[in-house]
């Protein structure tokens, strides 16, 4: 076995260098960021869409509901985590509420706030209240880093503490880049990158700032592997999706573990971006080229194609239903490894068979 990296994140350090993905709709809540940061990796809760599993939502008050449960989520996760747990939340640039998910994040005591789904160019201005909130972006290029470090130093003061490099190749749900030809080019693989923004953050920031390598990582031969790329830690989605202690209802596991190579499909979504899912039937329709979609839920994306020239579909309510289990009418949003899945699984499991030590 290779020896650790440490992963220091901001003034926080997990006990183990892993990052659960941020999965949303409500894929990775409270329950499954509870037990990872207890287990000593980062629980990341995805702020998008918590509303729609929240009391305080009536149908109307969609983004003051996202605002209250985002704080609870916290909150609950804290509860499970124990005091010396590490919390993240996911929150995504393409939201047009994305600086009141910042926000309330911040307010409801979180760690780590990771941002990818567009450029987080203005994410220090909605977190200046909490200097000990860590701020890492999620990238597919160096040029992004580069921009995103630059903008912050320049007009905020600050740096990134962290990057997290998102391989499309392999990765789950929105991909990071922007055309569906990028998806599978070794421009954007994790050994072209992770490499040369090792070697950006140690020129331009210094080694304190870790690149964290996320797309494809199942196994421990999958993080030493990232590791020998000079990461200082990985980010796993898939394989915590499929955990008892996952937020999401047993259906949606199910179809994790009948999931086979020929179900998994790239489609563009109606956020303009390639994304990685299930061919569910709803999803089949829609690359047949008719689909039905059900009403506009809240205005939630800056970008939405639905909403602007009615095509495609609600991208909020089809997440909706596949955390419900509805596999007729639901986006199972999934990484490459979906097909390794086999069983559910325990987080601690899970951790003990990745560090063994």
């Amino acid at each position: 076995m290779s020896q650790l990296p440490e992963l220091k994140i901001g003034k926080h350090q997990p006990l183990y260098p892993v990052i659960q993905g941020g999965m949303g709709v409500a894929i990775s809540g409270p329950n499954l960021a509870g037990h990872v940061a207890r287990c000593g990796g980062v629980g990341t809760i995805a702020s998008v869409g918590l509303a729609c599993n929240s009391p305080h939502y009536n149908g109307r008050n969609y983004f003051e509901a996202n605002q209250l449960a985002v704080k609870e989520g916290i909150q609950e996760a804290r509860k499970i985590a124990g005091p010396k747990g590490v919390i993240a939340v996911n929150c995504m640039v393409a939201l047009t509420d994305y600086d009141r998910h910042v926000k309330s994040a911040c307010e409801g005591g979180v760690d780590v706030i990771i941002s990818g789904a567009g450029l987080p160019l203005r994410l220090p201005e909605y977190a200046k209240e909490y200097p000990d909130v860590a701020l890492v972006p999620i990238v597919s290029t160096v040029k992004a880093a580069s921009l995103i470090s630059r903008r912050w130093e320049k007009t905020y003061g600050r740096l990134p503490d962290g990057f997290v490099v998102e391989t499309p190749k392999y990765a789950g749900g929105h991909l990071g880049v922007t055309k569906m030809d990028q998806v599978d080019d070794d421009e954007f693989s994790l050994e072209k990158v992770v490499p040369e923004l090792v070697e950006f953050v140690e020129k331009e920031m210094g080694k304190d700032v870790p690149v964290i390598a996320a797309g494809g990582i199942w196994d421990r031969k999958d993080m030493e592997r990232a590791f020998g790329l000079g990461a200082k830690g990985v980010q796993m989605g898939t394989r915590f999706a499929c955990t008892f202690e996952g937020d999401a209802s047993e259906r949606f596991k199910q179809a994790y573990i009948d999931a086979r190579e020929e179900d998994v499909v790239i489609i563009q979504s109606p956020a303009g971006l390639p994304g990685r899912a299930l061919r569910s039937p709803f999803i089949d329709q829609y690359l047949k080229g008719h689909v039905e979609s059900k009403p506009c839920i809240a205005n939630c994306l800056t970008h939405c194609r639905y909403k602007t020239e009615r095509e495609t579909f609600c991208i909020a309510q089809a997440l909706i239903d596949a955390y419900r289990g509805n596999w007729e009418e639901g986006l199972f949003f999934c990484g490459s490894n979906v097909t390794k899945v086999e069983k559910m699984e325990h987080v601690e499991d899970i951790m003990k068979e990745l560090f063994p030590e």
